[in-house]
C-alpha cells in the first residue's frame, strides 16, 4: 500500500481526514469496503491544494460528490478518494452566464436556473449527483445533455488548473474526454430566458415521472448500463427475461430494468454477478456489448468499462 506523508498534507490541508474509512457510507448503494485515504475538503482553496498534491504525487485517487454513480469494491479501494460535495458549492449568475461549482447538487443547479428564468437544463431535474459528475459523464435525460449549454469548466490536471471550452473537452453520449486523473473544480454555462412557472411545471412532471419508473425506496447507483444504438438498455434486459433476478442480496429492480438495488446487505460481488449475467444474456440474443455506465472503483482492470483505480 502506498502512503500518504500526513506531516506534509497538514501543510496545505485544513480538512478533515479519516483512515480506512468504509465506503458503503458514502455511496446511494450503500455498498464498498474501506479506502486508505477519505478527504473533506473545507472550501475550493482546500479542495484545489488536497487533489494537486495527489496529481502531484502520482498517488491514486478519485474525487467524487454524492457517489450517486459508483460501485466500490467489497474489500475498497488502496488510494484515496476526495468528496467535493461541502467543498465546492457556490453557484450565482454573472451575466449572461451561470457559475457554479462542481460540487453543487443537480437538483439545487436546476432548480437555480429555474428561479433565475433561465431554459435548458431542466431535463435533468431528479437525477441525482453533482454538477462536477455530470459534466464528466455527460448527463443527460429526454434528448438533451448537460454539455449543450456549457461554456467552460474549470479543472486541475497534473496539479495544475486549466481552463477547457467546451470544444476542448469533446463530448459524446454519456462521454467526455477528461483523463481519470482530472478534476472539474467549476462551470460556466450560458442558457435560454424561460418563463419560470412554465420551466418549474416541466420540472415537476419530469420528478414524478422518474419516481413513477424508478426504484427510489432501494439504494441503487441509478441506470447501470449506457443505452446502446439508441435502443434502451432497460428494454432489452427486460425482454431477455432478467427483471426480478438475484443474486445474493442485490436485484435487478422489478420496476425497471437498468436499476440494479440493494435489498439490505448486498455485496460489491452481488452487483457484479448481476452485470456480468446482463452483459452475457444481452450478447447472446442480441450480439450487442452493453457498456457501463456505473463508475467501478478498487476492481481490477478487465473487460468492464469506466474503471476507476
Amino acid at each position: 500500500m502506498k502512503m500518504i506523508n500526513l506531516d506534509e498534507i497538514k501543510i496545505i490541508y485544513r480538512g478533515n481526514i479519516s483512515i480506512n474509512e468504509p465506503m458503503n457510507k458514502h455511496t446511494s448503494l450503500r455498498i464498498g469496503g474501506p479506502v486508505d485515504y477519505y478527504f473533506e475538503p473545507l472550501d475550493k482553496e482546500d479542495a484545489s491544494n488536497i487533489i494537486s498534491y495527489l496529481q502531484k504525487q502520482n498517488f491514486p485517487f478519485i474525487a467524487m460528490g454524492k457517489g450517486t454513480n459508483l460501485l466500490v469494491h467489497d474489500d475498497g479501494f488502496r488510494g484515496a478518494v476526495v468528496n467535493l460535495e461541502n467543498s465546492l458549492k457556490q453557484i450565482q449568475v454573472n451575466n449572461p452566464y451561470v457559475c457554479t461549482d462542481a460540487g453543487v447538487s443537480l437538483i439545487r443547479f436546476v432548480d437555480f436556473c429555474i428561479q433565475q428564468g433561465f431554459k435548458g437544463v431542466e431535463m435533468l431535474a431528479g437525477i441525482p449527483g453533482t454538477v462536477g459528475g455530470a459534466i464528466v459523464m455527460n448527463a443527460g435525460a429526454f434528448g438533451g445533455e448537460i454539455s449543450n449549454y456549457l461554456v467552460d469548466a474549470e479543472i486541475l490536471r497534473d496539479g495544475n488548473k486549466k481552463i477547457l471550452t467546451k470544444d476542448d473537452i469533446g463530448f459524446s453520449y454519456r462521454h467526455s474526454s477528461f483523463s481519470t486523473n482530472d478534476v472539474v473544480l467549476s462551470a460556466r454555462f450560458k442558457l435560454e430566458n424561460g418563463d419560470k412557472e412554465e420551466l418549474m411545471k416541466i420540472r415537476n412532471e419530469l420528478i414524478l415521472k422518474r419516481n413513477r419508473k424508478h426504484p427510489i425506496n432501494y439504494p441503487n447507483c441509478g441506470s447501470v448500463f449506457k443505452n446502446p444504438q439508441g435502443i434502451p438498455a432497460a428494454r432489452l434486459i427486460e425482454d431477455v427475461g432478467l427483471k426480478g433476478t438475484l443474486r445474493g442480496k442485490a436485484q435487478i429492480s422489478e420496476k425497471h430494468g437498468n436499476f440494479i438495488i440493494n435489498l439490505g446487505g448486498a455485496t460489491a460481488n452481488d452487483v457484479m454477478s448481476l452485470i456480468q449475467l446482463i452483459r452475457d444474456k444481452v450478447k447472446e440474443k442480441y450480439e450487442i456489448t452493453l457498456e457501463l455506465e456505473v463508475r467501478l472503483l478498487g476492481f481490477p482492470v478487465n473487460n468492464f468499462n469506466r474503471v476507476a483505480s
